[in-house]
């Protein structure tokens, strides 16, 4: 069980099962299951710059209050505690295209179906696909099938708040996070956190930089031996935002790449 009673899912949207976790969503956190405290939409990201017009094409950014990516032109990859169940649902848009959101360049999608990681329960397993009604013309992000990648550096981005209890921001920022070990991850946590499911980032002694609310579901990523980007991690919880002592939960990309897959076949596109 995690039992820091600060620790919360980092999306925004109201309903949103663990969007209280200090993953990055926008604006804050929500409550998360009895395995964690209660979540609240969670900040911007914390001691970031901005990010360059095109410098990550495939960022999503989803009106309940989340971030996520392009898995494929049709398909957004973002947290499970961001969306409320599987099926058919409308009434999810995401904005694709600009690092401004209300720029012109900036397109507007809705959403027709909804895929929760099955057996999600608020611990763990905290991915979930948003099929859009029809395919975006941008690139995508390709997701890391092996633990290979899960260390070193980290880029984080998305729109949420800038500081702990910040507001969410209209220009995509970007941060690099780097890796902490699951043992020092594990032992911040008081033993609450999920080593085989979880990868963790951060200035583990100094802080300062991390995700926030409102960046719920946003890739974590970095590149890979060719050069090209990979998405490790999905911004998933934490303790505050950026606090020494306490680093980004993310969702180990690498563990439920063949499921995230399978799903994605499944809603097709």
């Amino acid at each position: 069980m995690r039992t820091h009673t600060t620790a919360w899912k980092r999306g925004l949207a109201a309903g949103a099962v663990a969007l209280a976790a200090f993953s990055l969503q926008p604006g804050g956190a929500q409550a998360a299951p009895a395995k964690s405290p209660a979540k609240e939409p969670g900040p911007y990201v914390v001691g970031g710059v901005p990010a360059q017009q095109g410098e990550f094409p495939w960022m999503v950014r989803l009106s309940m209050g989340c971030g996520g990516a392009l898995y494929t032109r049709q398909i957004v990859l973002t947290a499970a505690h961001c969306v409320n169940g599987s099926g058919a649902d409308t009434s999810i848009t995401a904005t694709v295209g600009a690092v401004e959101l209300d720029s012109p360049q900036a397109v507007k999608v809705g959403s027709t179906r909804v895929l929760q990681a099955p057996g999600y329960n608020g611990s763990g397993k905290d991915w979930a696909l948003i099929k859009l009604a029809r395919p975006v013309d941008l690139p995508t992000l390709r997701t890391a099938d092996t633990p290979a990648y899960n260390s070193g550096t980290f880029t984080v981005a998305g729109w949420g708040a800038d500081k702990e209890g910040g507001a969410q921001q209209n220009h995509l920022l970007k941060a690099e996070v780097p890796y902490v070990d699951d043992a020092a991850c594990n032992s911040a946590y008081g033993g609450g956190t999920i080593p085989a499911e979880e990868i963790c980032a951060g200035k583990l002694d100094t802080g300062g930089v991390d995700t926030c609310q409102g960046d719920s579901g946003g890739p974590m990523f970095r590149k890979d031996d060719s050069g090209a980007w990979i998405e490790v991690g999905i911004v998933s919880w934490g303790t505050g935002c950026a606090r020494p002592g306490y680093p980004g939960v993310y969702t180990k990309v690498s563990t439920f790449a063949k499921d995230i897959a399978a799903g994605a076949a499944s809603l097709g596109g």
